[in-house]
């Protein structure tokens, strides 16, 4: 199965914040977060690992150059205005089955990650995206399902069906590939949208429960990160 990482972003608010390392080589237990995922991407038996970088992280494509040598990666180095733009510039490397993205920031278990990759390619579902009700988030996108955890829509705000927010995890068949190609056109933006357009599209979405998923946004989060992932449980 095929991997991808977004990690194009400009880190700015960490750079105001003090940070001077481009937020996919910030370290968790001694490690780069991106090598992190590039490692668990492949214990899980990855044909390949798609990344994308913006054109401003040369410390970043020099360690991807280095993983390349070991493992099975692939790397895009272009700007995009959002993740999903970023998407779009890794699809052609996606296509042909079942594909799992992740941006560079999301910080997770391995043994929780293993078990929805598990039962990710187990599924016949279109897609299996990775929620959680643990909210420290400034702009949460919240995720409405039925009583069979079936994805009935994404929202802003939260509702009375909206008992977990999206974790920043997808997995995805390639079919919502041809979607992210007619948001394109349609000048749609922001991962959020596309996601929303994958429901109106019919596509059938199953929601993937972890007890806690971490977004490294500002510099303190960097030690819930750490301490998170430190913790037994």
């Amino acid at each position: 199965m095929k991997f991808a990482i977004i990690a194009a972003g400009e880190g700015s608010r960490l750079a105001r914040e003090g940070i001077k390392a481009p937020k996919p080589l910030i370290k968790l237990q001694g490690i780069p977060i991106i090598e992190r995922l590039v490692m668990l991407f492949a214990s899980q038996g990855a044909s390949s690992i798609n990344i994308i970088i913006n054109e401003q992280q040369p410390e970043t494509l020099a360690l991807l150059q280095k993983l390349k040598r070991v493992y099975p990666v692939n790397i895009v180095v272009k700007d995009t205005p959002s993740s999903m733009h970023s998407l779009h510039a890794l699809s052609h490397l996606l296509r042909g089955g079942k594909f799992c993205l992740t941006t560079v920031d999301t910080i997770f278990k391995e043994e929780e990650f293993a078990e929805y990759i598990k039962a990710f390619k187990a599924g016949e579902n279109d897609g299996l995206m990775a929620v959680t009700d643990y909210i420290d988030d400034e702009k949460p996108l919240y995720v409405d399902t039925d009583d069979r955890l079936n994805i009935t829509a994404f929202a802003d705000s939260p509702t009375p069906t909206s008992r977990y927010i999206s974790g920043g995890i997808y997995g995805l068949q390639d079919n919502a590939l041809d979607i992210l190609d007619e948001c394109m056109t349609a000048g749609i933006e922001r991962m959020r949208n596309f996601q929303r357009s994958l429901v109106r599209n019919g596509l059938e979405l199953k929601a993937y429960p972890f007890k806690k998923i971490i977004d490294i946004d500002h510099a303190e989060d960097i030690s819930k990160a750490e301490d998170f992932l430190s913790r037994q449980q």
